[in-house]
């Protein structure tokens, strides 16, 4: 009977301390970010992408060619955002923090891993 009521008190502690999922607010996104490196797989290909403090970002892959774009945090909306050259619009991602891992979330594309290595770091060491 103790012993049942001591699984009771532990599992009822426990759960709270269990990871969730948290949707970064605006002032995190840009703290996360802004002058750091995100390193992940898009579409099954490995990636780097800086984010510097003017508002520009440049997108890396292995045997290709960068791409320069441009970045913001939508404040309003708690959203990473960029355009690049051949875009019409900004595009929106919410990123997303689980058991210390990050993803970047939107609504067409599943939710998506990534690293965040502090400084420029295109370039793998």
């Amino acid at each position: 009977m103790i012993a049942r009521i001591c699984l009771a008190v532990l599992l009822t502690v426990a759960t709270p301390l269990a990871a969730q999922s948290v949707r970064l607010q605006a002032h995190e996104i840009s703290a996360l970010l802004t002058n750091n490196t995100a390193v992940g797989v898009w579409e099954g290909v490995a990636y780097r992408q800086f984010f510097g403090a003017d508002g520009r970002t440049i997108y890396a892959q292995a045997e290709a060619k960068s791409t320069a774009g441009k970045w913001r945090i939508d404040e309003t909306r708690n959203e990473y955002q960029s355009i690049w050259p051949r875009d019409p619009d900004w595009q929106g991602w919410y990123v997303m923090e689980y058991a210390g891992d990050f993803y970047w979330v939107s609504k067409s594309t599943p939710p998506t891993p990534f690293k965040v290595v502090e400084g420029n770091q295109l370039v793998a060491e």
